[in-house]
């Protein structure tokens, strides 16, 4: 069974965005082929067969393959095509703005939620259908549901495993010939590294060419950067002080540029793309990468000499950090206002929603371990559940906690590249973020602001 994925190069250059050389959509995207079959059992809400597509528009590695097999099935039961429009993720954040301030957007979009960025950015009271009334919307699990609301109202549907930490995944079999130990500081880290790279193995596997991965390292710390300067997030938000006034993101950035300087992302690292990820921890020329808990199975997957036992998780340590940088916000589906197939796309969400339907992505994608809705049973492996067992003090990551922050991702991404390359420094690469928030800020109308 297979479902073709359109790259929608029309509307991205009817907006002037290019699509030449991009990268394709990864295997989870392309095809709708899994290991099982979905349950055929038909949903409560399918009444007759109609004869509507609805298109669905998603940022590239959202949309799973196990998702495709539930379209097709859905499609089988109530005749509802779903059109998915797979957009490169560097591309993706601009051109879904585009559509919704020209009025033209897709049936279902989606984008990463937070409690904050669907005001300011998405505009959903406006932009997107109240889900409130769906019976669904009751199970999403409450820290989720935070982050998809709108004054009490639900307007989006989580799509991913938003309980996985981003953490470093790392192989337990180097780590064991070299007799070396979970790093718990930033100079452990780096002696670590400096070891792993003089027996001729890249230290870690970091993806720069995809926009987003390298800035993990940075946002994800958010938590730490709290416990270092404490009532930071509260000054961020109340616009009391500026990411320019800290010193220890300061120190995260350098940190990261670091790594870099001292080859410890190999010599390819401009060119890794994140869907190598699981293939690279396989060959066991990597012996790190930030991932979330799903990585091992994906490992044991590729038939390689590990198992997902072989791989383990620490957090990053950048800044000495040891809390675990919990994000509840994930990738999440919205049904735009203007749609003329608003029932239609409530009865698809209705029906991934269904109990069995969560159960089988769970069963069926390797990264997720749950899914934020009451009723699923998780699959958590000894390594993960060593992982959480570790680190049991939480906090919050910079992206969610902080406003006007996750809306410039891929503009922080562009930062810290031309940080590593010496075309800025971390002085100059946080005023930026300061003046874009401010922009975000006041385009938003924040009286902190004003």
């Amino acid at each position: 069974m297979k479902k073709t994925l359109l790259l929608v190069l029309a509307a991205i250059m009817a907006f002037s965005l290019a699509a030449c050389g991009q990268p394709a959509a990864t295997s989870e995207t392309a095809s709708a082929e899994t290991s099982q079959q979905p349950s055929a059992a038909p949903s409560e809400s399918v009444s007759a067969k109609q004869d509507v597509t609805i298109t669905f528009m998603a940022s590239q590695d959202w949309v799973q393959d196990a998702e495709l097999a539930l379209a097709e099935k859905f499609t089988e039961q109530t005749g509802i095509k779903v059109d998915y429009q797979i957009v490169p993720s560097d591309q993706y954040p601009n051109l879904l703005l585009t559509k919704l301030n020209s009025g033209e957007c897709t049936d279902i979009f989606c984008s990463q939620a937070g409690r904050f960025d669907i005001v300011t950015t998405l505009n959903v009271e406006k932009n997107a259908v109240d889900l409130s009334g769906e019976a669904w919307a009751k199970t999403i699990e409450e820290t989720a549901a935070t982050e998809v609301s709108v004054d009490g109202k639900v307007y989006g549907q989580p799509m991913a495993d938003t309980s996985a930490v981003w953490a470093i995944a790392y192989n337990k079999k180097i780590f064991s010939d070299l007799k070396l130990s979970v790093p718990k500081t930033w100079a452990e880290f780096t002696a670590v590294c400096d070891a792993i790279k003089a027996k001729g193995i890249t230290p870690v596997f970091e993806p720069v060419s995809d926009g987003w991965h390298h800035v993990l390292w940075f946002a994800e710390m958010g938590c730490a950067y709290e416990k270092t300067e404490p009532g930071l997030v509260d000054k961020l938000n109340n616009n009391e002080t500026k990411f320019a006034d800290s010193a220890v993101m300061k120190t995260a950035i350098e940190q990261i540029k670091e790594m870099a300087d001292k080859g410890y992302w190999g010599e390819n690292y401009m060119a890794d793309v994140y869907t190598d990820q699981p293939a690279k921890m396989a060959s066991g020329e990597y012996a790190m990468t930030i991932a979330n808990q799903g990585l091992p199975q994906q490992v044991a997957d590729i038939g390689g000499d590990l198992t997902a036992d072989d791989i383990g998780f620490f957090v990053m340590p950048i800044v000495d950090n040891q809390m675990l940088n919990v994000n509840p916000v994930g990738p999440t589906r919205f049904i735009y206002s203007g749609s003329k197939n608003i029932e239609a796309a409530k009865q698809y969400l209705a029906f991934l929603a269904e109990p069995e339907n969560l159960q089988y992505m769970i069963d069926n994608v390797p990264k997720f371990q749950t899914l934020p809705f009451s009723g699923v049973t998780p699959k958590y492996s000894g390594t993960v559940k060593d992982f959480y067992v570790t680190y049991t003090k939480p906090g919050t990551v910079l992206q969610t906690a902080v406003k006007y922050v996750n809306p410039q991702w891929m503009e922080m991404g562009k930062e810290i590249v031309s940080v590593i390359q010496g075309s800025e420094d971390a002085a100059k690469m946080l005023a930026n973020i300061d003046a874009n928030r401010a922009d975000q800020a006041q385009a938003a109308k924040d009286p902190a602001w004003q």
